[in-house]
């Protein structure tokens, strides 16, 4: 699915608007390309009744969230939280290999 010149897949971290105009950020769940919607699982809106939920959002009103990069502990430890809160094991599984990495290095740099 190809959206804001860039091709979104399942999983991937968005931001979009609900037709009612709250701000919706979490993360593609599927597609449905004859609807043309794409079905987000919401982990933050201004709409508070929506977290958690999955709901359907117009494809134009979808924009990919860049990845970010993590330069700290306390950023990973809120992204582990998030991972948890979502239920995505694998993205919990790379934070906490990354954790872990961070603090063999400072192990072997003391």
């Amino acid at each position: 699915m190809s959206t804001n010149n860039a091709i979104l897949k399942i999983g991937d971290w968005i931001k979009a608007q609900s037709r009612d105009g709250e701000l919706i950020i979490g993360y593609v769940d599927s597609f449905d390309l004859l609807e043309g919607m794409t079905k987000v699982t919401v982990t933050t809106s201004d709409n508070q009744e929506l977290v958690g939920k999955t709901i359907p959002i117009m494809n134009n009103k979808v924009k990919i969230l860049p990845n970010s990069n993590v330069r700290n502990k306390e950023q990973i430890l809120n992204l582990i939280d998030l991972a948890l809160a979502t239920g995505d094991e694998d993205w919990f599984l790379k934070l906490s290999s990354k954790l872990n990495a961070m603090r063999e290095l400072v192990r072997s740099v003391k």
